[in-house]
């Protein structure tokens, strides 16, 4: 594949061979080329100059800030199809979810720019006469996006829209598979900045390529009091106890081995066009996506052989041409992970469907394959491990209860879901004693979570960490004050004081 041109349309000249990471496409394993890496031994250099940019951005007004997002979302539509095109050819997923991807960009942009001017806080009553009490939100300093390769750009953008309004810069590691991407991002940023005008300090947003060891400088940096990062929960719980050590702040969107309950009363042709999306779109390499499909013992035998229609239907290829639904595994890696798991299953007496090499003579390195399902006689621990691939593990259920417990029962908790029309079991999923997950969904699958909502959520981390809702409060800090207008002091007003040592 020749992709010179786009790569220069977005500002991307790449040397031909040379040191530094080498980019190959997992659509037909080309070389795209060679990025240069930054050291870890850089990374002390890179948060300093980052310091000194948020000190002056800390200092213009929000809504000003908010005025630089409103122009990198200008050039992102631009750009959004030869960027779109980017991530399909960089990450492998489908043209459309690839643009998808960049609207989720566009619309975070559109959420932060109206985020600027709400950045408020609370006024207290304070219980001493002639004395007011109000919180304000401040800027907080450096904030560090550790991005995963399957979500190339929009992880990035969740993040670095609202640190901006909320007076952050961003230092941005992207996956080592995914780099021409973020420096994709980054001139169509500067593009952004040379618009907005002097305001702009330098180095808002620094990109650096590389392997482990320059994340992990960056989760030690003491001058990054923020660092979200986007992985599985091993890397989660790594971040989180480094990061933790020097008290700063981890904002974290993990692993998600979700499921779907089909209930007794569900919409079957919606299920199915539901299930088929979730659990093979983009290859089964959403942190979404659908992993654990748990039916109503009486509905099972009418739901299977449509699901496995479906599925036999699929159209598998190339995820640049029009037409494809599921594009490559991202490496051979990946390819050998989903066939370990496969084998696991057999081994805890599953049934397979799918799951092979696809088309290995058009492409032979590349790693397509066919999705799986696999009719599962217990949740076994294969199952309840998240294998970034497309295999969605099929449970019986009998009692509601059962089969909550059994969605529960894993230790990731991003999505879920349940399809029925009985109102008493949607909202018994929906309530304190239902799903467990950061995301609970009623007649919709796991995935394509929308700006709004705070993204992730996580049960091992917390609840909701990016994207929408209050999440903006992540990237800064409270300082509540006490101001005193009164004539009198407090002791003389009766007010008693208690001095601490």
């Amino acid at each position: 594949m020749q992709h010179s041109d786009l790569l220069s349309r977005l500002g991307l000249e790449l040397p031909a061979g040379g040191s530094g990471l080498a980019v190959r496409s997992p659509v037909d394993g080309a070389s795209l080329g060679t990025v240069p890496v930054t050291a870890a031994s850089e990374i002390p250099d890179i948060a300093a100059r980052s310091q000194r940019a948020f000190e002056a951005w800390r200092n213009v007004p929000a809504p000003r800030r908010g005025e630089l997002v409103r122009l990198l979302g200008e050039e992102l539509r631009a750009a959004k199809e030869d960027l779109g095109r980017l991530v399909t050819l960089e990450m492998g997923k489908i043209v459309q979810e690839g643009l998808g991807e960049v609207q989720e960009m566009i619309d975070i942009c559109d959420f932060a720019v109206g985020l600027s001017r709400q950045l408020y806080g609370l006024t207290i009553a304070s219980e001493r006469p002639g004395h007011a009490m109000r919180e304000t939100w401040h800027p907080m300093g450096p904030c560090a996006v550790i991005s995963a390769f399957n979500f190339p750009v929009a992880v990035w953008s969740w993040n670095a829209a609202l640190a901006l309004v909320c007076g952050d810069p961003v230092i941005w590691k992207p996956s080592e598979k995914t780099p021409l991407t973020a420096l994709a991002c980054q001139r169509i940023f500067e593009r952004a900045v040379a618009r907005f005008g002097s305001d702009a300090p330098a180095d808002l947003l620094i990109v650096v390529n590389g392997g482990r060891d320059v994340g992990e400088a960056l989760v030690a940096s003491p001058l990054v009091p923020i660092v979200s990062a986007t992985g599985s929960t091993r890397m989660g719980r790594e971040v989180s106890v480094k990061v933790a050590e020097r008290f700063g702040r981890s904002i974290l969107e993990l692993g998600g081995n979700n499921a779907m309950i089909v209930a007794p009363t569900a919409d079957l042709e919606m299920a199915v066009r539901a299930i088929v999306f979730s659990a093979v779109g983009t290859c089964g390499q959403r942190c979404t996506t659908l992993r654990r499909l748990i039916v109503h013992k009486d509905v099972r035998d009418a739901l299977l052989p449509r699901l496995k229609a479906a599925y036999a239907s699929v159209s598998i290829g190339n995820p640049l041409e029009a037409g494809v639904l599921v594009g490559p595994l991202n490496d051979k890696g990946a390819f050998e992970g989903m066939q370990r798991a496969l084998e696991q299953a057999k081994a805890d007496g599953g049934v397979v469907t799918g799951g092979e090499r696809a088309l290995a003579d058009q492409y032979a390195d590349a790693w397509y394959v066919k999705p799986a399902i696999v009719e599962m006689p217990a949740q076994t621990d294969i199952v309840r491990h998240e294998t970034f691939a497309p295999i969605l593990y099929v449970l019986t259920y009998e009692t509601l209860e059962e089969a909550i417990a059994l969605q529960n029962a894993v230790p990731q908790g991003l999505s879920s879901c349940i399809f029925t029309t009985d109102i008493r079991e949607a909202e018994t999923f929906l309530s304190a004693a239902g799903s467990d997950c950061g995301i609970a969904n009623v007649n919709i699958g796991p995935s394509g979570a929308e700006i709004g909502g705070a993204f992730g959520g996580e049960k091992e981390t917390g609840g909701g960490r990016e994207s929408g809702s209050d999440s903006w409060k992540a990237y800064m800090r409270r300082q509540t004050a006490t101001v005193n207008y009164s004539k009198a002091l407090p002791l003389a007003q009766g007010i008693k004081f208690e001095i601490m040592g």
